[in-house]
């Protein structure tokens, strides 16, 4: 028998949250594996007008083998947030591996704990990884030594399953995938920068220009400080 492994999901308001649902529903089928999901305080967390909620108290969480971190639009404000920070250094100090979702990869770089290491982050926020000392990577899931990152938002179905196959070897991540049906055909191939069209790339940045120039400047202020620790 394999030996039990614990994943902590800590979220947060304004979480993505297929950040986190999408790995969950397939980690929740590997076998002896116990997810929880956890907030400051044990509060719902709002994610995109869903409410998640009847969750753990993250400070009260003593140990896990894999925190998960999720991204979002809400990550900034977490890493705002000493009291969340200094739980994932906590708890990312004893942990097995360190991974990531999308701008999770922001969380786990502001808490210290990717400096020198390579890691996937949503493509209009990989730059800002380097404020922490990570080097941003493209790949769609990316490894360095115990740390697994995937990339935007859907990448996180990918990175589930090489988290599975890493914790249960390869056919339980294939036959996951196979009860799941994961075979995405999307029907436009506009999913990245390179692919996408010159018009439609140019839109969807004018559309997040304002949000992103005052994210870059917290997450700027937030590496200033961590550097000044």
């Amino acid at each position: 028998m394999p030996a039990p492994i614990s994943i902590l999901i800590p979220i947060y308001d304004g979480v993505t949250q297929l950040d986190f649902t999408g790995p969950y529903q397939f980690l929740c089928r590997a076998p002896d594996v116990t997810i929880t999901v956890a907030s400051i305080e044990a509060k719902p967390i709002n994610a995109g007008g869903l409410v998640f909620a009847g969750l753990t108290d993250l400070h009260m969480v003593s140990h896990c083998d894999v925190p998960l971190i999720p991204g979002g639009f809400g990550c900034v404000a977490a890493v705002e947030n000493e009291n969340f920070l200094s739980d994932i250094r906590r708890l990312g100090a004893t942990a097995s591996y360190l991974t990531s979702v999308c701008t999770g990869a922001i969380i786990l770089g502001a808490a210290g704990l990717l400096a020198g290491k390579r890691a996937a982050c949503h493509w209009a926020w990989r730059d800002m990884l380097a404020l922490f000392g990570a080097i941003p990577d493209p790949g769609r899931v990316v490894r360095d030594g115990n740390i697994i990152s995937g990339g935007g938002v859907t990448a996180g179905i990918d990175f589930a399953l090489e988290l599975i196959a890493e914790l249960r070897g390869e056919d339980t991540a294939r036959q996951i995938q196979l009860g799941l049906e994961y075979a995405p055909a999307p029907p436009f191939d506009s999913g990245r920068p390179d692919l996408a069209s010159p018009a439609i790339l140019a839109a969807y940045n004018a559309q997040i220009a304002s949000t992103m120039s005052e994210t870059r400047a917290r997450v700027a202020q937030v590496a200033a400080q961590m550097r000044l620790r």
